[in-house]
């Protein structure tokens, strides 16, 4: 079966034994071309996918996927769905009420083009990587591109289905000026290939890893803090779970109860938009078919609103704001989708430490209580210009005074990648903030 067959099969069978159930159907393809030595080292080419279901038996809740897609696995797994809700508790668990939303095929031919030219892409992105004198290793060089395909469809009538890829840059490079090396990794991602510039990123790359090169101790001290957009979107990823409904209603974030609460600086607007054109991560339906719309989580400063779906939604009498997530073989949570802070009018340099990377971002930060301590790199910014790099510190504090403390935004906008979800931010200046260092 297709899994298009499949998942209408499931749904029958379920109808015909009056189980309310939910059919998750995904297929995901990989494409990865890594360059050495100005050749190709290495293609990967993947397929995988599957189909999940969820049923809810007397208020009880099971999964269970498969990616055999014959009828026989599919009776089991459905039976598998059922059998497992028996095991759990009551909860008093439903499926959504939905409708059908069109299909959406947000690749169409964005993807398409020679594997030689990709694999091209990729020797062109390590080629010019390696005409900067202080490059000394690069560890690798790739062309990347990921595609997915999801269906679901409901007992209750919810139905969507979409298609959505991106292609991508990806290097990881040593670089050396006398005795100071530096290893640094990249990557930039579009909804196309046609738009990635090998030669332009590679260049790119170059220059935010050897602007590092001699750097300086930073002593200890609270310094005006300019975020380079990829250190902002690390810590935007990692607290990102304060805005998730069900960290929320199970009192795990610190923005639980503070609705309608001024939050941060006045400045700061933060958006999810699963519709937004050409998004990286946008879809038309989250994974239990409710039709995509965009959140404003923080208007001006305000905290308006949480990351819902049916579940939390109706935990914390708010409106369902659609973003459920779970893969066919996962269980039901809460993603954003394309989660942004809008731009600003810029930020001019004065005094402070431009933060241009963090590190150990998943061990240094908590989303319970909004605290953080990561290394980090960056440079030195005295009367207006950048002096030189610093090194050896971390920034440390609560994410929640980070907001507050916001004086200034970008205007330009840029994307991080992270499977499936993306995270834009501006620079973002912070009028103080604790570095820990030399």
């Amino acid at each position: 079966m297709t899994p298009e067959e499949a998942r209408r099969y499931v749904l029958a069978r379920a109808r015909e034994r009056g189980v309310a159930a939910e059919v998750l159907a995904e297929l995901g393809r990989e494409l990865t071309a890594r360059a050495h030595q100005r050749r190709l080292e290495q293609l990967t080419q993947a397929v995988r996918g599957g189909v999940g279901v969820r049923v809810v038996v007397a208020g009880r809740t099971g999964y269970a996927y498969s990616e055999e897609l014959t009828p026989e696995a599919l009776d089991w797994m459905l039976q598998e769905a059922i059998d497992n809700a028996g095991l759990q508790s009551e909860t008093g668990g439903f499926l959504p009420a939905g409708r059908a939303t069109p299909h959406r095929n947000l690749v169409g031919q964005a993807l398409q083009g020679s594997l030689e030219a990709k694999i091209q892409m990729a020797i062109g992105l390590e080629s010019t990587i390696r005409e900067d004198a202080r490059v000394k290793q690069v560890l690798y060089a790739s062309y990347a591109e990921r595609e997915w395909e999801v269906a679901v469809a409901s007992t209750e009538g919810a139905e969507g289905s979409y298609r959505r890829g991106v292609a991508g840059l990806i290097a990881s490079l040593v670089m050396q000026d006398g005795a100071s090396r530096k290893q640094g990794f990249d990557d930039e991602w579009a909804t196309g290939v046609a738009a990635l510039e090998p030669g332009r990123t590679a260049l790119e790359m170059t220059e935010r890893t050897g602007r590092l090169l001699g750097a300086k101790p930073l002593p200890t001290g609270k310094y005006r803090a300019y975020l380079e957009p990829k250190a902002a979107a690390a810590l935007l990823a990692a607290f990102s779970p304060m805005w998730n409904g069900k960290q929320v209603a199970e009192g795990k974030s610190p923005l639980a109860g503070r609705l309608g609460e001024a939050i941060a600086s006045p400045l700061l607007t933060l958006i999810d938009d699963p519709l937004l054109p050409d998004g990286l991560a946008s879809r038309p339906v989250d994974a239990e078919g409710t039709p995509a719309q965009k959140t404003v989580l923080v208007q001006s400063g305000v905290l308006t609103s949480y990351l819902t779906n049916s579940e939390t939604a109706r935990t914390l009498g708010l409106q369902n704001t659609g973003h459920a997530w779970r893969t066919y073989r996962g269980i039901l949570g809460v993603a954003p989708s394309n989660l942004y802070v809008a731009p600003g009018q810029g930020v001019t340099l004065a005094d402070g430490v431009i933060v241009s990377e963090v590190m150990g971002v998943h061990a240094g930060t908590n989303p319970i209580t909004g605290e953080f301590s990561v290394q980090a790199l960056g440079l030195r910014v005295e009367d207006g210009a950048i002096a030189y790099p610093v090194e050896n510190f971390a920034i440390a504090g609560s994410f929640l005074a980070l907001m507050r403390q916001i004086t200034a935004l970008g205007s330009e906008l840029k994307w991080e990648y992270a499977g499936r979800i993306a995270y834009g931010v501006p620079m973002i200046e912070v009028s103080e903030l604790t570095f820990a260092g030399a």
